[in-house]
């Protein structure tokens, strides 16, 4: 069986806070670490009312905090947002606190809208097109010390902290196999170009000091529950926080409904078509599902994400998923 790991973007829920996400986000992860799970990663998103990790590697430093043997890490920064040296910064002092289990996924898009990204104080257009050197300028500040070298990360030079190019798209596919590091694919909201930024990374890859084989990893929504139906009711608030954003006007995640609907018959396939890869059932309609994912991408590891509404059934749906991974 290949490693599973959990993508959490510490939801907020209608009627709770960001306080309270943030310790649900730690109580998976430890659940998580005892379940078996590889790596616990959160996700930079700034001014959505439903997400509580837009100061990332504050969140992750307070989970790697919580837990002993589970990797924590950034699923993703999105390094236009940010200069590479402060990057370098953050994490190496992550890495210096938690040292062998820091992970740092890199992502080109915002992760927010063009004049949220403005408020960040960065030019989206500009800095998503120096991406490359971006990375590349990263990796150097995380590497070892050259003579004469006139900037460093204090702490991060030398630390070697592991990199990962995350993506929806071709571009990301390229980059990763251009430099030798991993890849990890947002199937889990964005399936179309899945099979194709596979394919195009594995024929592409060149070794690198990191790795020296190609390393896929992709993202699915795992709703997991006693039976088919209660699973399905728990997917509804993943729903229509997809149809809210659609709209426009994301919000907090709404709690579940018995019945779906929609303004449009073009809005249903657009959500339908946007989550495909969301295995939702029992633990034998998940096991089924997952067992065909991957023997369709061939990946090394699975992201699993879940945005549940009650934390007791998303620890559960979490749990049954593991169950599934050992076997």
């Amino acid at each position: 069986m290949i490693p599973y790991s959990v993508l959490d973007l510490s939801p907020i829920n209608q009627g709770s806070n960001a306080a309270r996400a943030f310790r649900n986000s730690l109580d998976l992860a430890q659940h998580a670490e005892g379940w078996g799970y590889t790596r616990f990663w959160l996700a930079e998103h700034h001014n959505m009312t439903g997400i509580a990790s837009a100061a990332t590697a504050v969140v992750i430093g307070y989970v790697a905090g919580g837990t002993k043997t589970i990797r924590v890490g950034a699923g993703g920064i999105m390094l236009p947002n940010h200069s590479p040296l402060v990057i370098a910064e953050q994490f190496g002092t992550l890495e210096s606190l938690y040292e062998g289990r820091i992970d740092l996924g890199l992502g080109r898009a915002p992760g927010s809208d063009m004049q949220t990204a403005r408020a960040l104080r960065r030019d989206p257009l500009s800095s998503a097109d120096h991406f490359p050197q971006d990375v590349l300028e990263l990796q150097a500040l995380l590497g070892p010390v050259l003579p004469n070298q006139a900037i460093r990360a204090v702490p991060g030079s030398g630390l070697e902290v592991p990199l990962w190019i995350l993506g929806s798209s071709l571009y990301g596919a390229r980059l990763a196999a251009m430099l030798g590091l991993p890849y990890a694919f947002a199937s889990h909201f964005a399936p179309d170009a899945l099979m194709q930024a596979l394919s195009l990374y594995r024929q592409n890859f060149r070794p690198s000091k990191q790795l020296d084989k190609p390393y896929a990893m992709a993202g699915v929504n795992v709703f997991a529950a006693d039976t088919d139906d209660e699973a399905q009711r728990l997917f509804t608030s993943l729903q229509q926080a997809f149809i809210a954003l659609r709209r426009g006007n994301p919000g907090p995640l709404p709690p579940p409904v018995d019945r779906m609907t929609y303004t449009a018959p073009d809005e249903r396939a657009g959500v339908e078509h946007a989550l495909q890869y969301s295995m939702v059932g029992s633990a034998d309609t998940v096991r089924k599902g997952l067992e065909a994912f991957v023997e369709q991408t061939r990946v090394d590891e699975l992201m699993l994400t879940g945005q549940i509404f009650d934390h007791a059934a998303r620890l559960k749906s979490f749990q049954i998923a593991a169950q599934l991974m050992k076997g």
